[in-house]
Formats: structure tokens, C-alpha cells, sequence
């Protein structure tokens, strides 16, 4: 059991307005030393006020919010020292070396005794240490940049879309950066559009939706809790397939020119099915089932918000 001062992050009943408009509306969470926490969103839920508040940059409406056991409204001078972060599109100076780009913010945030052959050989740069920043792939500047959040080795690392427009195997390096971290026994705070990345790194997913917390759980808990059903795939593309699927009261899922995926519950209706169609004289398709991922239960949790605000503002049925 956790105490409030051994928490990386405590958020409380969080609010934030500006004006009108209800930007973070009674947002709640912890977030524990050496946790991986992804807080994930659509755009405009309220994800970069609720990170701007606990980095401190701005003050909330109401609520409390502490970092490392400390208030953000009151501490911020403590606070900082002991945080690292990594902003959206991070970029540095176009010659200078990898490694006199992590000296130059050491110096910069005041580090004298910065780990700097230690940070290198974490973001595995150790190739590219005398390389150019503007020679660097957007994968190893990105690495760089996580890096460079931390000189002042921080308790807490706040990353913030550190993948975006990386290819798969930039991506996986980036990874296993972070799996560094946590390692370390460092707090990370994880913002993502990528629902892969979040299933597969994060210890607890928070999602946020019109300045809520809709879910929040492990990846396996939210994915059991808000998607219980499996897919079933069937290689075919026959009418009559179709038609005699829609007699059975199962609807496709999506439209496929080479497919028809439907939803089931119990793996005994994989069988029901294939009987059936036996039965109709139709040929049995190539199948396969899969269980939904946290892309899945992310789009279904996002998208019953969604409609629930159209039904509330008289745009639903």
C-alpha cells in the first residue's frame, strides 16, 4: 500500500477552466515509482492540461495535484529539479554532436555532474555519440531527446508522443529506452496516440474523453472489462456467405474486399457457424479468431462517449 508521499504523481479531483469551457473536469489518479502509466485520448479531451498542470506550467482551477509528494501549486522550485521532460517534436542544435548536445543541456539546467557517457550508453547512442544532430534519424534524435530530459536524473519522466512518425523499428528502439527507465525504478508518464505502444509498455492505462477519466486499469483489465468479445474472420467473399450469416442474426463488422469478420462471445459459436454453413452446402472459408486489443477497447469506450455527448446534446436518437 502506497502513501500519498511515496507517490510519483497523486491527481485529485483535478479541474481546469478556461472560461466557458471545462478542460480537465474532476480527473483522478496515482501513478507509483517505476510504473510505466500511459494517459491516452482523443484529441482535445484534455491530456496536455492535465500533463501541463502536473510539470507545473500551469495552475489548476480546483483540486489537488502532487508530485514526489509535493504540491504543484506550492512547490514548483522542488519540484522541478526532480522531473525530466521530453516535449512533442523535440529538436536540438543542427551541429552539434550527440554528445555535446546532452553537455550543452547539462550545463544549461545547471547538471555539473551529469552521467553523460551513462545517458549514451542508455539511449543506446554509443555509435553516434560524435554524429551531428541534423544527421540523425528522427528515431535517434528522439532517443536523444530522452536523453537529454535525463541529465538531472529525475524521478519522474514525462514523454510526450516520443514515437510519433517513427517507423516500426525506431519505434521498438524507443521502447526498449523506456523499459530502461522503468528498470531504473524511474516514475515514466507516457502520452500516446498509439495504442500498441501503451498495451505493450504501460503497467496502467488512464484514458481521458471530454475531460474525463472514462477507464483506467492495466491493459488486460480494460480490454476484458470494455471488449468482451473475439473476432472471427472468415476468407471468403461469397454473397451467400454473407446472406447466411445474416440469417444467424450476426452482422459484419466493417467492409472487406477480401473478408467477413464478424463478433462472437463464446468460442462454441466458431463451431455453430462452420456447421451451419456446412449445412447451407457452402464451402468452408479459412478462419481465424483473435481477441480485441487495447485499440479496441479504445475506440469502443471513446466512441460510447461520443455518443452519449450527441445524445445528451439532442443530436442522438
Amino acid at each position: 500500500m502506497f502513501h500519498s508521499e511515496d507517490l510519483a504523481i497523486e491527481v485529485e479531483a483535478l479541474t481546469k477552466r478556461y472560461g466557458q469551457v471545462q478542460a480537465v473536469d474532476g480527473v483522478s489518479f496515482t501513478v507509483k515509482p517505476g510504473e510505466v502509466f500511459a494517459f491516452v485520448g482523443p484529441n482535445g479531451a484534455g491530456k496536455s492540461t492535465t500533463v501541463e498542470i502536473i510539470e507545473t506550467i500551469r495552475l489548476p482551477t480546483s483540486g489537488r495535484v502532487r508530485v514526489l509528494g509535493m504540491d504543484v501549486t506550492q512547490h514548483k522550485r522542488k519540484i522541478i529539479p526532480r522531473i525530466g521532460v521530453l516535449p512533442q517534436g523535440f529538436a536540438s542544435f543542427d551541429r552539434i554532436t550527440v554528445r555535446e548536445s546532452i553537455q550543452y543541456y547539462a550545463g544549461l539546467f545547471g547538471c555539473k555532474h551529469a552521467d553523460i557517457d551513462g545517458l549514451i550508453k542508455l539511449a543506446n547512442l554509443g555509435d553516434k555519440a560524435n554524429a551531428q544532430f541534423q544527421t540523425l534519424s528522427g528515431g535517434l534524435k528522439q532517443r536523444l531527446g530522452i536523453a537529454i530530459a535525463l541529465v538531472n536524473d529525475p524521478e519522474v519522466v514525462f514523454l510526450d508522443e516520443p514515437t510519433t512518425g517513427l517507423d516500426p523499428h525506431a519505434r521498438r528502439a524507443v521502447w526498449e529506452v523506456l523499459l530502461g527507465l522503468k528498470r531504473q525504478g524511474k516514475a515514466v508518464f507516457l502520452t500516446t496516440h498509439y495504442m500498441e505502444e501503451a498495451e505493450l509498455l504501460a503497467d496502467t492505462v488512464a484514458v481521458i474523453s471530454k475531460g474525463k477519466i472514462v477507464a483506467i486499469g492495466s491493459p488486460s483489465e480494460l480490454i476484458e472489462r470494455n471488449a468482451n468479445y473475439m473476432r472471427l474472420t472468415l476468407k471468403s467473399t461469397d454473397a451467400r456467405m454473407l446472406h447466411a450469416l445474416q440469417r444467424l442474426h450476426y452482422e459484419p463488422d466493417g467492409d472487406s474486399l477480401s473478408s467477413i469478420t464478424i463478433r462472437i462471445k463464446e468460442t462454441e459459436e466458431v463451431y455453430a457457424i462452420l456447421s451451419a454453413l456446412k449445412t447451407a452446402g457452402l464451402p468452408l472459408p479459412g478462419v481465424d479468431i483473435r481477441k480485441p486489443n487495447l485499440e479496441d477497447t479504445f475506440l469502443r469506450i471513446t466512441e460510447d462517449r461520443l455518443e452519449d455527448g450527441a445524445r445528451t446534446n439532442g443530436r442522438g436518437p
